[in-house]
């Protein structure tokens, strides 16, 4: 059995919990957190959607790097993550 890494993000600031292999949208889901950004007309709330990298609602800022897909990025120690 292999051993999982725990370690720690931030999202917005706050540090959320992570395990190796895991996704930002995984580690934000199991967080509870489901919506980070909201649509343009209208302002209605954005998460994860599809999970597969198809749509662009998970979209999120790591490390400085803007508009990347939650569900398709791995989440590494240390990693900034913003919502904008």
């Amino acid at each position: 059995m292999k051993h999982e890494t725990e370690f720690e993000i931030s999202f917005d600031g706050g540090p959320v919990p992570a395990r190796q292999g895991q996704t930002i949208g995984a580690v934000l889901h199991a967080a509870g957190i489901r919506s980070w950004r909201t649509t343009r007309f209208g302002g209605r709330p954005r998460g994860l959607f599809c999970g597969i990298g198809v749509c662009f609602d998970c979209l999120v800022t790591v490390n400085g790097t803007p508009s990347l897909r939650a569900c398709q990025t791995e989440a590494l120690p240390g990693d900034e993550v913003t919502s904008g």
